[in-house]
């Protein structure tokens, strides 16, 4: 049984999974808007949203645990400056899945995650 497991395998290795995660967080929090498969951006959505609290907490602390996620200091520069700003007010809920529909190469779902506009 896999009680109180959560997340989602995505048919990696654990190694592989945390790799694709810390990738995509960077990419997203970069460009603000990513298109994905609905599975990954479904994981990608919690993992981000975590990145954008602790940008609003704003300590050294966070910042830190921030750059061991994030792959650039430059993101993580505008994580903590401009994305904390922009979601001050904002209790959560700083992401949004759309489904677009499948590709074409392997008939895949898949959805556009970005960056909500209006803080």
């Amino acid at each position: 049984m896999r009680h109180r497991k959560g997340g989602r395998k995505l048919n990696r290795s654990s190694s592989h999974r945390k790799a694709l995660m810390r990738n995509m967080v960077t990419s997203l929090l970069d460009h603000e808007r990513i298109e994905t498969t609905d599975a990954k951006a479904k994981e990608l959505r919690s993992n981000a949203e975590k990145m954008i609290t602790l940008g609003k907490r704003g300590d050294l602390h966070a910042r830190r645990q921030a750059l061991s996620v994030i792959r650039s200091k430059e993101v993580t520069a505008k994580l903590f400056d401009e994305l904390a700003e922009r979601f001050r007010d904002r209790p959560g809920g700083y992401t949004r899945v759309i489904k677009v529909g499948n590709r074409v190469g392997d008939a895949a779902p898949v959805s556009i995650i970005e960056l909500v506009e209006d803080a």
